[in-house]
């Protein structure tokens, strides 16, 4: 376990991608112990092949339409036709923006580039500062992975084998929950500035302007209502968001041409590659585990131990704090979780409920250096060194520590729903 985790550090800090260095540190530990080499790629294989996997690639290519297509800068005009004239308001809208953006792609990257190549200069020019404005937007591109459909929920669920469905379910109002903390952190730091809105928009330009909108506002509805009525499956949902972006943005707002779609889908394949290939190097990371019982190991050491549930929760949210400055979502949960689960299950924690305490941590690492990926995204937006990103998100980053103590304390903000909703 040493000479893997001392090669996987070493190979991260010589910047080989996540997924090389998982696979490569791991396969030197089999040639350690002589393992029959043959399983490992019939364990990558076993790892992709799963139905529910199928999910990531829909959402993502959804994702990536609804971005070029047009709906996130359709949706933006209506919510500031309807409240940019407000002390805030365009703050507000960028938050607003960035939870429908999230119901639909599933990804905070993609989130903060849709959202943030528009708002960020919007909010400049209305006098909001620059620092704030990037900090602003990397924080509400969080949302892109707990409000559902969400990419890491859906690998939480093949990996702990638990219903993608109550997953999603569960992530509704911790993600509305910290929407609302958001806007209202927005709002008082506007009065406090006494930033003003934008020139109140007429009743008939609200109309035209939520019309044009109301495709795109339409499609979480359609993602979401279809899953939660257990019409179809949540891979199911992601072919039906394909098709409906792909009508959308070709037929009725015109913004991409078929020529464009190829860029499209190059774009989408880069993204799903990259998940896919951390998912295989991944499998192998758990194949060792599970053959040198390291979860066993771990369980029982707890189990003999005098730590308690809570004492637990706090090593464990520091440890994915940790994680979260050095890897990827993806990367996190496929590396921790088969390790954890013996535990969870032996201090009675409820894994649907953990599965949103992880989301969290995974969102804070969206925004954690020096590996934060909504950094980067609009660090390269706003043209602006990734240090003053940093500390523009650093007050966010604050606020959403005291969410995640509150989720943790309360997990009826998780489990309400999937409970009233089986």
């Amino acid at each position: 376990m040493l000479i893997l985790l001392l090669s996987f550090f070493i190979l991260l800090f010589l910047r080989v991608p996540v997924a090389i260095s998982l696979a490569l540190s791991t396969i030197l530990v089999f040639f350690q112990i002589d393992f029959n080499m043959n399983m490992i790629p019939q364990r990558i294989f076993t790892a992709l092949d799963s139905f529910p996997m199928m999910a990531i690639p829909g959402f993502v290519l959804a994702g990536v339409l609804m971005a070029r297509g047009g709906i996130s800068k359709y949706l933006i005009e209506a919510l500031r036709a309807w409240i940019g004239h407000l002390p805030g308001g365009l703050a507000v809208v960028t938050i607003i923006a960035c939870a429908i953006f999230a119901a639909i792609s599933g990804s905070s990257p993609a989130t903060a580039a849709a959202i943030g190549s528009i708002m960020i200069p919007a909010m400049i020019s209305a006098g909001y500062k620059k620092r704030y404005s990037m900090g602003l937007v990397a924080a509400g591109g969080t949302l892109g992975i707990l409000i559902p459909p969400s990419v890491p929920l859906i690998i939480y669920g093949i990996t702990s084998e638990q219903s993608i469905g109550e997953l999603f379910m569960a992530g509704v109002f911790p993600g509305l929950a910290l929407t609302g903390v958001l806007i209202v952190a927005a709002i008082v730091y506007a009065k406090r500035n006494g930033f003003k809105g934008d020139e109140p928009a007429t009743w008939s330009e609200r109309g035209r302007k939520s019309l044009k909108a109301i495709w795109g506002a339409f499609l979480p509805f359609l993602i979401l209502g279809t899953i939660y009525t257990g019409i179809v499956t949540p891979t199911e949902s992601a072919v039906i968001a394909v098709f409906y972006g792909l009508i959308v943005s070709l037929f009725i707002y015109r913004e991409m041409k078929l020529k464009d779609f190829r860029d499209v889908l190059v774009e989408s394949v880069n993204i799903t590659a990259m998940i896919f290939l951390i998912i295989g190097a991944a499998s192998l990371f758990g194949l060792y585990l599970t053959n040198a019982q390291v979860p066993q190991q771990v369980g029982a050491w707890i189990a003999e131990s005098d730590m308690n549930k809570w004492i637990f929760m706090i090593i464990v949210n520091i440890l994915f704090f940790i994680m979260g400055m050095f890897l990827e979502a993806v990367s996190i949960i496929l590396i921790t979780l088969p390790i954890l689960l013996p535990i969870l299950v032996h201090f009675d924690i409820n894994l649907i409920h953990f599965a949103i305490i992880m989301t969290i941590n995974m969102e804070l690492g969206m925004i954690t250096p020096p590996v934060g990926l909504n950094l980067f995204v609009v660090s390269g937006i706003a043209k602006e060194k990734l240090g003053e990103v940093v500390k523009g998100v650093t007050p966010f980053i604050v606020l959403m520590i005291i969410f995640l103590a509150l989720v943790v304390l309360i997990p009826q903000l998780s489990l309400w729903l999937p409970a009233h909703m089986k």
